[in-house]
């Protein structure tokens, strides 16, 4: 069997105590999904925001002088959001796990559907390793690292790609109904901008938001 999740690349979070959140595994992978209990809900706000803590510069306004207010700063207004991970594919069957590589970013996930459309490889990475995804007429093949000659890979169908992907955004769907159900719980004051840039990271409705326009 072929699983694919969006997951979040994650660290420990030593002294954070702006909100409470999950001990995670050092550069391991949180899936998101809507099974996530409420504490890893605040480790991928977490890690989102601080992919995305970034000094002002003379296009932003100055942080806010109170401690959430200063830390939710980069992701409230930056134009472009950056969360590190993707899409990680797994072959259960086989072990086989293709990861989000080094130029890899949840808010590229949209991207694989270029490989389906378009057929030009998906590269996510660099030596010294270097996840890519082609397409072989019907057939795609994911290569964990293309700089070893006996790489593992997985195969599969476009037709299963595509279903894969349709699983991906309900995931991404439902963690976004999680978050935005969390920060009224833990970010009254931001609930809304929160939810706002989360979906907007991911390129996805922001729930209970209406759609501009």
């Amino acid at each position: 069997m072929i699983v694919m999740q969006p997951v979040l690349e994650t660290y420990a979070p030593d002294g954070f105590a702006l909100w409470p959140v999950a001990g995670v595994e050092p550069f391991g992978f949180l899936p998101l999904s809507g099974e996530l209990s409420p504490a890893e809900v605040g480790s991928a706000v977490m890690r989102i925001t601080d992919c995305n803590d970034i000094d002002p510069d003379g296009d932003r306004p100055p942080r806010p002088a109170d401690a959430h207010g200063s830390f939710l700063h980069g992701l409230l207004t930056l134009g472009h959001l950056f969360a590190a991970g993707g899409l990680r594919v797994t072959d259960t069957s086989t072990g086989v796990a293709f990861l989000p590589g080094c130029c890899d970013g949840l808010e590229d996930w949209r991207d694989w559907y270029r490989l389906i459309d378009d057929g030009g490889p998906l590269g996510f990475g660099h030596a010294p390793v270097s996840p890519v995804a082609e397409r072989f007429g019907d057939t795609v093949r994911l290569t964990v690292n293309a700089e070893q000659s006996d790489s593992p890979v997985i195969e599969l169908s476009v037709t299963a790609l595509r279903d894969l992907l349709a699983g991906a955004e309900r995931d991404l769907a439902e963690f976004l109904a999680l978050a935005a159900d969390w920060a009224s719980r833990h970010l009254p004051d931001h609930r809304a901008p929160v939810t706002a840039a989360l979906a907007r990271l991911v390129g996805l409705p922001a729930p209970g938001i209406p759609p501009e326009g």
